[in-house]
């Protein structure tokens, strides 16, 4: 089951997490010290809040992939809108390594299209 996808630039990392942990009433799966991540059941979402962006709120909105045949099924969907796909490939964001795809909306919202392939130690593939 596919799963949706937030991610938050915040300006205060320790606040923010201590803020989305009672929210969630459930710890982060992931902290790092720039990056927090919940895999939440409840509402079924991937929030992901970092400190990297240069805007507060909202950088982009997704929708993650349990497996292959739903990244595909997703990707032909963003076709079908007729919206122009950048197919970024295997790549390492977020402490993790992924497959990914993304498509702006016709107000120039960002979307993310990813499956999670495995863990990785540094937020961008760079030390």
């Amino acid at each position: 089951m596919k799963r949706f996808h937030v991610n938050l630039n915040v300006a205060d990392l320790d606040k923010s997490i201590l803020f989305y942990t009672n929210l969630f009433k459930q710890e982060p799966s992931v902290i790092k010290d720039d990056y927090a991540k919940w895999m939440l059941e409840d509402p079924r979402v991937n929030l992901a809040i970092n400190t990297r962006g240069g805007k507060l709120g909202v950088d982009h909105l997704g929708i993650q992939a349990e497996n292959a045949a739903e990244f595909s099924e997703i990707e032909q969907q963003l076709t079908a809108a007729e919206m122009e796909i950048f197919d970024q490939g295997k790549t390492t964001c977020c402490y993790a390594e992924s497959d990914k795809a993304w498509v702006l909306d016709p107000d120039g919202v960002s979307w993310e299209t990813f499956l999670t392939v495995g863990e990785a130690t540094t937020y961008n593939g760079q030390s």
